[in-house]
């Protein structure tokens, strides 16, 4: 057991030593009484300014964690006893270092959003400093541990879980879609010349051939190897970013629920949800019945996560876990570790243990579209993420789509991307 000494106990303290020591199996017990920090022979350090020691227990903390409110802060790089860390108002501090990146607290003040709403990449600060591709927090986990409890970091176990998912955004490319979308999608295939589009929609529809976006039995096949496998169904009323096959169709209902039988099926909310907490109730309802289940775990559309808004609707709405934390510019690890955690909401200066977090590594269209990499260069990326999960531990968890599966429209030999996950994973094990 290791003894914290801190002048003040606060919510951010207590969060972020519960992620450090309780999430990584490590008994801890933090104290304001200086007598008992004193007589104390076990591990311990002191997480204050006040305390000195002259072997060194002692852990200058920045004001961040023992504030209440969302501040505007300087952050620079610096570095923590031979670890790349942050100094927040001029404070190198490892733990103030984890709240930051963990709460993802940068993303609650003002930033240059897409034109999806969303918080880039490029704006984060561990893409600033070169880190957003390592495991940055647990780094800082780990030296902080090695210099106050050596010992009882040595016994941490370190596991990591593979866990492929898939978003079902559009289940088929010409079935079940009705005379009138099929009518307007020919119209605009023959407009544009795309005569190859017009004569698999043909096929398609007379039955000669699968739809293009079929990959279901295969999806299913990976659903039983690997027995964590996700799938997040898109269930919104169609629109602009939404275009899903109508969620009343029976045929879409009834594919569904063949899934369900074998897979864990989780909500993919629709982009309209976003901003409602009825559309996403509506929709969570609805495949709650299509399951005959309840649906506790989300994604949402477009990665979509607005702070803390997104986070607390998805719990109004009964859910408990989201596997949203990742970015669609780029692979590598938003929240700093591949690590499943508790999420805290700065506003209100609190965090919810009854609501997870499920961090992802890479995404399908991430390698392709936003980074333009080959389908080689993405297995060599892909490989370095997966070594960064395997020595620090936490999910490797990753992101396809029926469409790109089945190789269909642009990715043609992309498959084989998903299958090199796959050996790379074995490999390691």
């Amino acid at each position: 057991m290791t003894l914290v000494f801190s002048d003040v106990v606060s919510n951010r303290l207590v969060y972020t030593l519960d992620y450090v020591f309780s999430e990584h199996g490590i008994e801890y017990e933090v104290t304001t009484d200086v007598n008992k920090f004193h007589a104390f022979e076990g591990a311990k350090f002191a997480y204050s300014a006040k305390i000195k020691e002259d072997n060194g227990r002692v852990l200058e903390p920045s004001a961040l964690l023992f504030d209440t409110k969302l501040n505007t802060l300087t952050v620079e790089k610096s570095v923590w006893k031979e670890t790349e860390c942050l100094s927040i108002d001029r404070v190198c501090d490892p733990l103030a270092s984890i709240f930051y990146v963990l709460s993802r607290y940068e993303e609650y003040l003002p930033f240059e959003a897409d034109n999806h709403g969303r918080f880039l990449s490029k704006n984060s600060v561990l893409h600033k400093y070169g880190w957003l591709h390592i495991q940055i927090v647990e780094h800082w986990v780990k030296a902080v541990l090695t210099t106050f409890c050596a010992d009882e970091y040595s016994k941490i176990k370190k596991t990591a879980q593979f866990i492929p998912t898939f978003d079902i955004d559009i289940a088929f490319s010409h079935l079940w879609k009705g005379n009138f979308r099929n009518f307007f999608a020919a119209s605009k295939d023959l407009i544009l010349l795309k005569f190859h589009n017009i004569n698999t929609r043909r096929k398609v529809l007379t039955g000669v051939m699968h739809d293009p976006y079929d990959s279901f039995d295969a999806i299913e096949h990976v659903s039983n190897e690997f027995c964590e496998t996700r799938i997040f169904w898109h269930l919104g009323t169609y629109g602009k970013y939404d275009k899903n096959i109508s969620r009343n169709n029976p045929n879409h209902q009834q594919l569904i629920r063949k899934i369900a039988m074998k897979s864990k099926i989780g909500l993919h909310p629709s982009y309209a949800s976003n901003l409602s907490i009825k559309v996403l109730k509506k929709e969570s309802s609805l495949l709650n019945a299509i399951t005959n289940r309840p649906i506790k775990e989300s994604r949402q559309h477009f990665l979509k996560l607005t702070f803390p808004e997104t986070y607390m609707m998805l719990m109004h709405a009964g859910f408990e876990k989201d596997y949203s934390m990742g970015y669609a510019d780029d692979v590598g690890f938003r929240a700093g570790t591949a690590h499943i955690h508790t999420f805290f909401n700065v506003l209100e200066n609190r965090s919810y243990p009854e609501f997870r977090i499920v961090p992802f590594c890479y995404m399908d269209g991430t390698l392709k579209d936003y980074l333009k990499l080959d389908t080689e260069k993405s297995k060599q990326l892909i490989s370095k993420l997966m070594v960064e999960v395997k020595e620090y531990g936490g999910v490797f968890s990753f992101i396809w789509h029926n469409h790109s599966f089945a190789e269909a429209d642009s990715w043609k030999g992309w498959r084989s991307v998903f299958t090199e996950t796959v050996t790379l994973w074995k490999g390691l094990k």
